[in-house]
């Protein structure tokens, strides 16, 4: 560790992470506000995680740049980084979370590996190929929350946390349509295109078209049965993991803003209002008391 970290200790790093999330990723640092206070530097260290290994792809001007960077992050996480790994924020806020909690790595690679789909240009594979890349990236990081604030004991709720994944990552990429098709990133899966006759020129040009709309559609029916998947094994969640899942609570109003009639998918920004967005996740938090 440099010695102007290790002057500034732990509190600076778990600081650092949860600065990143607020402006990062407001969902989820809303949702965090309302798990122990004890527990939420630990939370926004694995978002904070998540939310710089997402960013890779912005960081660097060609994929072998951002493989290298990926490569760092699962040396940092198996131990085989070179330097000093805590001398980076996120990665001493993470591991020290990790140790803590005792936490398991692998997972967290998985998620690193994951994202090297973002390096690229390819679409989606396929749906399935879409539901394990949703599991890895955001399925994950919920299981993970629900072990922080479980202490040591048993969450529950591994299925239930998987279609939570699903959904909030599915309504995560529709919401993100209109700007990753303008820097070049297909994340509908091919399979759906192909059923309703769409090309990744038609996305990345800004064609667009009602095969597009058609491709959106099956998108939303697959973040809802993943939703209604949730709410049938919500009930293996211990209360005290019920933090973790309070994002899913924003996909169901996502999900009605495009279907609005004036909603277009490669130029609409889906957006609450921020008062909207806390109040349904309180009110979602009452569900897990």
């Amino acid at each position: 560790m440099s010695a102007e970290t290790a002057g500034r200790g732990l509190d600076w790093a778990y600081a650092h992470c949860e600065a990143l999330v607020r402006d990062g990723d407001p969902d989820r640092y809303f949702a965090t506000l309302f798990a122990p206070p004890a527990k939420r530097p630990h939370l926004f260290a694995l978002h904070a995680f998540s939310l710089e290994v997402a960013r890779v792809r912005d960081a660097v001007s060609s994929p072998m740049p951002g493989e290298l960077r990926l490569q760092w992050w699962r040396d940092a996480l198996q131990g085989e980084a070179r330097g000093d790994v805590r001398a980076h924020p996120v990665a001493a806020a993470l591991d020290d979370t990790l140790v803590r909690h005792r936490l398991p790595r692998q997972p967290l690679v998985a998620l690193v590996d994951a994202r090297v789909f973002d390096l690229y240009d390819d679409p989606m594979p396929s749906t399935g190929d879409l539901e394990g890349y949703c599991g890895e990236t955001a399925s994950s990081l919920i299981r993970l929350g629900g072990l922080v604030l479980a202490d040591g004991g048993e969450p529950g709720g591994a299925a239930a946390a998987g279609h939570a994944g699903v959904a909030y990552a599915v309504t995560g990429l529709l919401r993100a349509l209109p700007w990753h098709a303008r820097r070049g990133q297909v994340y509908l899966p091919g399979d759906i295109l192909v059923r309703h006759g769409v090309t990744r020129e038609d996305i990345v040009s800004g064609r667009g078209g009602p095969g597009l709309k058609g491709a959106c559609a099956d998108l939303r029916a697959l973040a809802r049965r993943h939703l209604d998947a949730y709410a049938g094994a919500r009930a293996a969640i211990a209360a005290a993991a019920g933090p973790a899942f309070l994002p899913v609570a924003l996909v169901a109003p996502y999900l009605r803003a495009m279907e609005r009639a004036d909603y277009d998918p490669l130029r609409t920004v889906v957006e609450i209002p921020r008062w909207r967005r806390v109040l349904r996740l309180w009110r979602a938090s009452r569900d897990f008391r």
